[in-house]
């Protein structure tokens, strides 16, 4: 597969560039960085020689030319070295440091707040359908998921199968995050029935049959490796009373495939729908991140029982919106999105649906989600509806 163009842009000031395990962050600063001096703390030697002497950063930053771009791979294997990073922007501004990581675990403890204004925070996401263009399919997407590692693997399949291992074993088994690893292997397969669903914590504990506060804990432990994120409700300026829990999502529709167990008590258009929900979830989250976080995600839902998908609110953005996994739409579809109009008039209201036509119905703009997910583009300051 040819390099695929990202819509992540970079930074002239230093920055810590956060992502899952494969979403492209190495490739990506090889190919606009390709002079950098790069530090690969995944390897064994150099991740023993910064481990003992971090002050050695500091020899090496003294022997480059004004201009040099310093890139440290997954600094959260040695967080000491931030306090040094730190000493090195404030005492040479002539200097890039790009900062990667797939988990803010340990630099939250160390303290990556030491930066805030130093060192800008960005995150790459999954390819998004407008990236891959002629080559994104939506049913692929939903079966594999978008992560560049896996798309490019010889066995797609395969690859986003043993992705969740991969993270059991390298993140969370060697880095000693739990105590029972067979116990976190259960919960990352019982919260997969949370995907697209407000989170309760009670539920998944009585799955697992381990304490709610374990849980709790088990679920900071995804969002810390960057594998989950959750939506808050949307509550401003309110009318009705609406819940208070968010909603959870695996960050990859194929991941959250590869976890969610199958079988003949298992309804495949539910998990169909969830992968689907799930796939427009993470694609805003990209638009938004991609575009400096000006806008954000909630979804809506009242005590009532009326809930709307996704609500992006920003200075310039504020959409409802509705994901339906099937080909036909009917008018009990589109009361949620009418009555969140009721409330807030200033809305545009969609419903993407796995239709063909895109149509306009009781107010409701009706759209083919392929076609959606192919003209979301951050590049772009509107959604186009």
């Amino acid at each position: 597969m040819e390099l695929v163009p990202r819509f992540f842009e970079g930074s002239s000031q230093s920055f810590f560039l956060f992502g899952p395990r494969g979403t492209g962050k190495s490739t990506w600063l090889k190919q606009h960085f390709s002079k950098a001096l790069y530090i690969d703390l995944l390897a064994p030697d150099i991740f023993r020689t910064y481990s003992a002497l971090p002050e050695r950063l500091t020899e090496l930053e003294n022997a480059q030319p004004e201009g040099t771009v310093i890139i440290i791979d997954e600094i959260q294997k040695v967080p000491v070295l931030l306090d040094v990073v730190h000493q090195l922007i404030e005492n040479r501004r002539d200097i890039q440091f790009i900062l990667t990581g797939s988990s803010a675990r340990k630099l939250k403890k160390a303290g990556v707040d030491l930066l805030a204004g130093r060192a800008i925070i960005k995150t790459m996401h999954p390819f998004m359908a407008a990236e891959l263009g002629k080559n994104f399919s939506l049913d692929e997407a939903l079966t594999i998921g978008l992560v560049p590692l896996v798309i490019k693997a010889r066995n797609p399949l395969e690859t986003i199968n043993s992705y969740a291992a991969l993270y059991l074993k390298e993140e969370v088994q060697m880095e000693g995050l739990v105590r029972n690893i067979g116990n976190f292997s259960r919960f990352l397969e019982a919260i997969s029935f949370s995907h697209g669903s407000v989170l309760s914590l009670a539920e998944i504990s009585r799955e697992c049959q381990v304490k709610r506060k374990t849980v709790e804990g088990y679920v900071t432990i995804l969002e810390d490796l960057l594998l989950s994120f959750k939506v808050p409700v949307f509550s401003k300026r309110a009318k009705r009373h609406v819940t208070s829990h968010p909603k959870f999502y695996y960050f990859d529709a194929g991941v959250y495939r590869s976890l969610r167990p199958a079988g003949p008590l298992d309804s495949p258009s539910e998990i169909d729908g969830a992968a689907l929900e799930g796939l427009v979830a993470q694609h805003l989250r990209a638009w938004a991140g991609y575009r400096g976080n000006k806008s954000s995600l909630y979804f809506w839902r009242t005590k009532s029982g009326n809930e709307v998908d996704f609500v992006m609110y920003g200075p310039d953005t504020f959409f409802a919106i509705e994901v339906k996994n099937t080909a036909k739409i009917q008018p009990k579809m589109l009361k949620s999105l009418l009555s969140f109009k009721e409330d807030y008039p200033e809305a545009q209201a969609c419903l993407l649906y796995r239709g063909k036509e895109k149509l306009r119905v009781k107010e409701i703009t009706c759209i083919p989600c392929e076609q959606f997910l192919r003209d979301l583009n951050p590049r772009l300051d509107i959604i186009s509806l």
